[in-house]
């Protein structure tokens, strides 16, 4: 009787919101006008704890922080790990009046022969590969939106012979706008620290193999992680303009700095996360004239 009663208080309730708000109160437990035009999106919950503890004149309205990094008027909405989970973070903010989303979070790194990737390094993506299961959902949907999208031929060539996977790996990329702010001040700040470079997308992080990162060596990509390619994605789709600012964390298949192989913590992990947060906040003066042009 008691289930039945509450049932019947919540359906009432719901008569006064239009299912936009249903949903953005549903995930981020707050109204639609709490969060503000521009969006800090961390996934790592240390890593949201820096960048909350920088605000000023903190509020807090359910899953979402309000406040004041360098002068400008932003949230810190944490979107968890995975695609996911950023897919439906961004699904919230197509429905409240979200315009610009920087992603800053960790990655992990590929070294390269062209491009010496390392921990504490600050990766911002060129684009990112559409590794992952939730991007394909999104193109099948908007086929006819994303028809144009670059693609590549699956390099993970094992896929084909088992007969899973994707044939296609499809691409998706940060706001250009966006990634030359951050490209510009980064080099300022922390010159040769700042790394641009492909990056691949995966759900499954106990599956980066050796075999896995030797496959993207091949094709030169520097970073993997487990959200960029999801937000660049809709990004596109809902005309947000995003990019990715991420640390570099562990090295994927290195015998020492492995995240899944040892127990290791490389000294420039923390100075890293640091000076990607530090890069957020004194390039947001300059994005937030984007919206003046938006």
């Amino acid at each position: 009787m008691f289930d039945k009663f509450k049932m019947g208080l919540l359906n009432f309730g719901l008569k006064f919101i239009s299912v936009d708000e249903k949903i953005v109160r549903l995930f981020l437990e707050t109204k639609p006008s709490s969060i503000k035009k521009i969006v800090i999106m961390p996934a790592v919950k240390d890593v949201m704890k820096k960048i909350v503890n920088k605000l000023k004149n903190k509020t807090i309205h359910g899953r979402v922080y309000n406040g004041f990094l360098n002068g400008i008027q932003v949230s810190v909405i944490r979107s968890l790990i995975g695609c996911p989970h950023t897919a439906i973070t961004l699904e919230c903010f197509k429905r409240a009046d979200v315009k610009i989303v920087i992603r800053v979070d960790v990655c992990g790194g590929i070294k390269n022969s062209y491009n010496k990737i390392d921990i504490g390094d600050i990766i911002i993506p060129n684009i990112a590969y559409c590794g992952d299961g939730t991007t394909p959902y999104y193109i099948s949907r908007y086929f006819k939106f994303f028809q144009n999208n670059n693609k590549i031929n699956n390099p993970i060539e094992k896929f084909s012979e088992m007969g899973v996977g994707g044939k296609n790996i499809f691409i998706s990329k940060p706001n250009n706008e966006l990634k030359e702010i951050f490209i510009k001040t980064g080099k300022n700040l922390f010159s040769d620290k700042i790394k641009q470079t492909d990056l691949w997308t995966i759900d499954a992080l106990f599956c980066e193999s050796e075999d896995l990162i030797e496959d993207l060596r091949k094709i030169n990509v520097g970073a993997i992680d487990m959200e960029s390619s999801i937000l660049f994605l809709l990004g596109q789709l809902y005309n947000f303009k995003v990019v990715s600012i991420l640390a570099v964390s562990d090295l994927p298949a290195d015998n020492k700095y492995d995240l899944l192989k040892s127990n290791a913590i490389h000294p420039e992990l923390e100075h890293g996360v640091n000076n990607a947060i530090k890069l957020v906040i004194e390039s947001l003066p300059k994005i937030d004239s984007l919206l003046k042009t938006s």
